[in-house]
């Protein structure tokens, strides 16, 4: 007898936890996933803030094969001219800030963000790094190096020297970036932290000590980009312009793809002394840059009023006296139950009757809502509704 998916999937290949989801999908489409037993279910999570447009837009499946069928790969990144590389990094380049106008193609989150610590200590020839509590950027050892949780880094240090982890929100702890700082780099919106806003002023102030002292300003948008809180980028709402712009996730419309973008001169710094200082087989991979000109075509069209208005659909009717606060921008919302076990219970609870939520690496006594933006006010409807029985059905079984 051949063995089951189920038994390959334990057997063969690499767990990242002892509790995986084990959900068997075999279809999705827009908002929904659909299981290997034919049950559906409404996906409140959107693979972690990656299919922002849905699940298999007709719009990103066209552009892949049609992508597919000129050609694939061809040369490591930045020796060809290829044209989905080149269309893509026009339009995106095109959508943002006059600064941000030269793209480096890469294939993941964590990618970029070695790319942009490696061309900050390039172009700054500093090397002294600045980031946050509780933020997180990747799990390769360079990001894993700046990210502000110490549960996650004790089992593989040692880690990159140079590193000074700030307070999120704290005005006093800025003095700490010096004239030796080669970069700092923040979310704009704390996202593995439980959806935790800057307040007032706060990145307004560490754009001035960033420019100040020389030091490059990274924007780790891998979460909050393209349209998920409203805008096509965090930074546009905060007005507040990075030096260094570090995007990914739904990038590519549910394409492996990243990138950092930053002026011509400071990409410069990459080419030279060494040269192929930073290379890359698969950055910027054709059928990928496709889908993500695909995709991002599709989310210009889409108006930030409306994501604006789903969320405050999610937030009038997620109502309960077991959520304690609902911290949100956009359709990137954590539902605060200030209990772990409970949050737990719950998202459990919530799968089980056919809706797919998430916690928070760094705030586990919280759920995760960030949908694919074009979910139904019908699928907001019903995901509220079960939300709201699981919170009831698991309390009652406490």
């Amino acid at each position: 007898m051949q063995p089951t998916h189920r038994e390959i999937f334990l057997r063969h290949m690499a767990q990242t936890s002892q509790a995986p989801m084990m959900l068997e999908i075999v279809k999705a489409h827009g908002c929904i996933l659909t299981d290997i037993n034919g049950k559906e279910y409404i996906d409140l999570i959107a693979g972690i803030s990656v299919s922002n447009i849905g699940h298999t837009h007709p719009a990103v499946v066209k552009a892949v094969n049609e992508q597919t069928a000129k050609f694939m790969h061809l040369m490591v990144y930045g020796e060809y001219i290829e044209h989905p590389q080149t269309l893509f990094a026009k339009k995106i380049t095109s959508l943002l800030s006059a600064n941000l106008s030269s793209v480096y193609f890469v294939n993941s989150g964590a990618e970029a963000i070695e790319g942009a610590m490696k061309l900050a200590k390039r172009f700054t020839g500093r090397q002294n790094i600045v980031s946050f509590r509780n933020s997180y950027h990747g799990s390769t050892q360079g990001a894993l190096s700046i990210m502000g949780s110490e549960e996650f880094k004790k089992g593989f240090r040692p880690l990159l020297p140079g590193v000074t982890i700030l307070d999120y929100n704290n005005l006093d702890q800025l003095s700490m970036i010096t004239h030796e700082t080669a970069c700092v780099i923040v979310e704009p919106i704390q996202a593995e932290a439980g959806v935790v806003l800057p307040q007032a002023g706060f990145l307004n102030e560490l754009r001035k000590v960033c420019t100040r002292t020389g030091t490059l300003l990274i924007f780790d948008e891998i979460q909050t980009g393209f349209k998920r809180t409203g805008a096509l980028m965090a930074y546009m709402d905060a007005e507040v312009v990075p030096d260094v712009l570090v995007l990914a996730k739904a990038m590519g419309g549910g394409m492996p793809i990243g990138a950092f973008i930053s002026t011509g001169e400071i990409m410069r710094s990459l080419t030279h002394d060494p040269v192929l200082g930073h290379i890359t087989t698969f950055g910027g991979h054709p059928v990928c840059a496709a889908a993500a000109l695909a995709a991002l075509e599709v989310l210009v069209d889409i108006d930030a009023e409306d994501i604006l208005a789903k969320e405050e659909m999610f937030r009038s009717k997620l109502k309960h006296s077991s959520i304690h606060q609902v911290r949100s921008k956009g359709l990137l919302m954590a539902l605060d139950f200030a209990n772990v076990d409970l949050n737990m219970k719950i998202i459990k609870k919530c799968i089980e009757k056919g809706v797919i939520t998430d916690w928070f690496l760094f705030a586990p006594h919280c759920m995760r809502v960030a949908p694919p933006l074009n979910i139904t006010d019908h699928e907001i409807f019903t995901s509220c509704e079960v939300i709201l029985e699981s919170i009831e059905e698991t309390l009652a079984n406490k």
